[in-house]
């Protein structure tokens, strides 16, 4: 069965001809649900392949107000269910209190990140001017999804199966104006959440901690030299790594309430270390070349030292915030150009006995929105699984490159000429014992057939090809993070 739920009226004027609005970043208003038994499924869903996958995205409605940038697009989660070989599809739109608000005013209501100062009401985010458009990550935690912006919002909470909003949490309002940033992690081991948040307000950062019931049981300022612009955190089983990088606001022009986003090289990276229920007084600071990063990989400990691997850039760009010129995209393109940023695997080393910090490349190729197995998150792991791109298209990611960290080896699948990908992730069989025991997921956009199928790789063997490509019931845009949500959390029997 294919059926339309429903339909949102994309009311964008044909003459915006903003590029981050058209080809693979043409949204979509149509929500489906569809199975398997309507859908063309190309070889065979594995049969031990039990849980949902789920792809965020920003797919914008109303003609914005203001320059559009790609972060500004209403959240959308496109999520598969896989269960005794075969898959349900649905797509919903994250309904959050601003996407129901300008439903009702039938336009845009709220600027984008480029335009603040043509907000005319009380927004979301560290900013405060945008609209909570939960677009861009999603993780499960007790049982629920948690959809989030990167600039900080509300912790908007949706059911794994039905992609139906469900009602907050108590911390919810504990924690707002601030709310909660993108990039939040989960240990899967004792369900207990971590996050941040951020602000151009004094204390300009949050560190907080959310049990496996979902109850706020810890929430503290960090003490930071002034206002940042951080974008993930790292876990491990006993710490938390928060990070304050020298890509910010140029500080005496934000006085001013100019923001001009600069790269100060001669300020270095610092890396918080905090115990995972720890304050200001348990953080221990560690200094590391001047960078920005978006993504991490993975944490853990290693004797006396935390390690942090990612992707990092010693050559970060965004475009300018405030009233927009004429090269306003071209700017923008700037930003997601990975060849000139050169996002790059990177392994940071922090001597917890000496203070020392020890750091050096992993790989010379280009990639990024690194991930890894749920169940070795915060421990030591071996698989990185890292998209690549096609650097002469704007956010184009064009295959996938799976680290070995212990050998030094990797394999990679190439997704074709003419199809972008989505952030990956890594679905461990059931009864799995190894790593990499299990199918890689993700979805593709297919602008030769204009249309998007669900790919399903077998993570221990790229060469062998799909094990199975599901053809979905229309095109989709490209999306930003996913998330993989194992068949016995679904619900939260398992912490």
């Amino acid at each position: 069965m294919i059926k339309i739920e429903n339909e949102v009226k994309i009311t964008i004027l044909e003459e915006n001809q903003n590029p981050f609005l058209k080809d693979h970043f043409e949204p979509v208003g149509k929500e489906y649900t569809a199975d398997t038994d309507s859908l063309e499924v190309i070889g065979e869903i594995p049969r031990d392949l039990h849980g949902v996958y789920v792809r965020n995205g920003h797919n914008q409605v109303h003609e914005p107000m203001g320059v559009f940038h790609i972060f500004d697009g209403d959240g959308m989660l496109h999520a598969l269910h896989f269960e005794d070989g075969k898959a349900t599809y649905r797509n919903r739109f994250v309904r959050t209190t601003g996407f129901l608000a300008e439903q009702a005013a039938g336009k845009s209501l709220w600027p984008g990140m480029l335009e603040p100062h043509l907000a005319t009401r009380q927004g979301w985010g560290s900013m405060r001017t945008m609209k909570d458009n939960a677009g861009t990550d999603v993780i499960a935690h007790a049982g629920k999804l948690l959809a989030t912006m990167s600039q900080c919002s509300e912790a908007n909470r949706l059911d794994p199966i039905s992609l139906e909003m469900l009602e907050s949490d108590g911390w919810n309002v504990t924690i707002a104006p601030a709310g909660i940033c993108s990039h939040f992690k989960v240990d899967n081991d004792t369900g207990e959440l971590m996050f941040f948040n951020f602000s151009e307000t004094y204390p300009y950062m949050y560190y907080g901690v959310v049990d496996q019931n979902s109850q706020l049981k810890h929430y503290v300022p960090i003490d930071l030299p002034g206002v940042r612009w951080p974008h993930d955190l790292g876990i491990t089983k006993n710490y938390s790594i928060l990070h304050d990088l020298p890509f910010i606001f140029d500080p005496e022009l934000l006085a001013k309430g100019e923001r001009k986003v600069t790269f100060f090289t001669d300020m270095p990276a610092r890396f918080g270390i905090i115990p995972r229920y720890g304050d200001n007084s348990k953080i221990k600071w560690f200094e590391a070349k001047p960078c920005f990063i978006l993504h991490l990989s993975n944490c853990y400990e290693n004797g006396d030292e935390v390690v942090m691997e990612g992707c990092v850039t010693f050559n970060p760009r965004k475009p300018a915030v405030g009233k927009q010129g004429a090269d306003a995209i071209d700017k923008m393109k700037n930003q997601f150009d990975k060849k000139q940023t050169g996002y790059r695997m990177y392994r940071w080393r922090f001597n917890l006995k000496t203070g020392k910090t020890k750091e050096e490349f992993l790989d010379d190729e280009i990639t990024e929105f690194p991930v890894v197995s749920n169940d070795f998150v915060g421990k030591k792991y071996r698989y990185s699984y890292n998209s690549t791109f096609d650097n002469s298209k704007a956010w184009w990611l064009s295959g996938i490159k799976k680290y070995d960290l212990l050998d030094g080896t990797y394999q990679r699948y190439e997704y074709g000429e003419g199809r972008v990908g989505s952030e990956p992730q890594l679905a461990r069989r059931l009864n799995a014992v190894e790593e990499d025991d299990g199918y890689l997921i993700t979805l593709i956009t297919d602008m030769n057939e204009n249309r998007s199928e669900c790919l399903i790789l077998d993570a221990k063997d790229f060469s062998i090809g799909p094990v199975a490509r599901i053809i979905l019931p229309h095109r989709i845009p490209i999306g930003a993070h996913s998330c993989w949500v194992e068949g016995d959390r679904i619900k939260g029997e398992r912490v």
